[in-house]
């Protein structure tokens, strides 16, 4: 029997991380049903409502506005609005103000349905051949380098797999201090994963600064 959605419920929807069939048909069906979805990018969002024939409204939620934003969709939630939480692509409240929002429905009250889906991290991770028994989440590192660094010298003593996002125009700078204080181990750098041109390359930290410097230079 089908899921009957609530009134009231904020419902945590993942989103595709590249591969737009990348999604449950219970997302797909709960983004249809919800009275409003609120997006990171409306813009980013638009594109995949239009590939899944959604035509739910939208409205922007984004570290931006998310002082002002939140308490709008809280109240919009007492009202008893069912309303779908997304991420620009992968899952909601991951490095994203969508942390923020969760904060707020529980400090309301208000129900929090969380749907299983993409995640680019672990999706990295399962095809890494790096530890998948132990693993810790770091997330974005800071944008200065004098914030980066003591963040990267809490966690060189963990045994277990890393886990970092990255800009790329900031990845050659990053894979630098990362050798400097985590030393020459053993890394992967994914890259447009579930995309066409998906790509891994493995090897040492050092390694990986050279190969990235010869793809440049071509």
């Amino acid at each position: 029997m089908p899921e009957i959605f609530q009134k009231g419920t904020l419902y945590l929807c993942p989103t595709p991380i590249g591969n737009l069939e990348d999604i449950t048909y219970r997302t797909v069906r709960c983004l249809r049903e919800a009275d409003l979805i609120a997006a990171e990018d409306t813009r980013h969002t638009k594109q995949l409502l239009l590939a899944y024939d959604i035509d739910t409204p939208l409205t922007s939620y984004h570290e931006h506005n998310k002082a002002e934003k939140g308490p709008q969709l809280i109240e919009k939630l007492k009202d008893g609005l069912m309303i779908a939480l997304v991420s620009d692509a992968g899952m909601p409240a991951i490095c994203d103000p969508g942390s923020d929002m969760v904060r707020l429905a529980l400090e309301a009250d208000i129900p929090i349905v969380p749907l299983p889906g993409a995640n680019a991290g672990l999706t990295g991770l399962i095809a890494s051949g790096m530890d998948t028994t132990r693993f810790t989440f770091v997330g974005f590192l800071p944008k200065t380098q004098k914030h980066r660094l003591p963040v990267l010298e809490s966690v060189k003593a963990y045994e277990g797999t890393l886990i970092f996002y990255e800009a790329p125009h900031r990845i050659q700078q990053v894979l630098g201090e990362m050798l400097e204080v985590l030393g020459d181990r053993r890394a992967v750098l994914c890259r447009e994963l579930t995309k066409r041109y998906e790509q891994y390359l493995r090897g040492s930290l050092s390694q990986l600064r050279a190969d990235l410097a010869e793809h440049v230079a071509k």
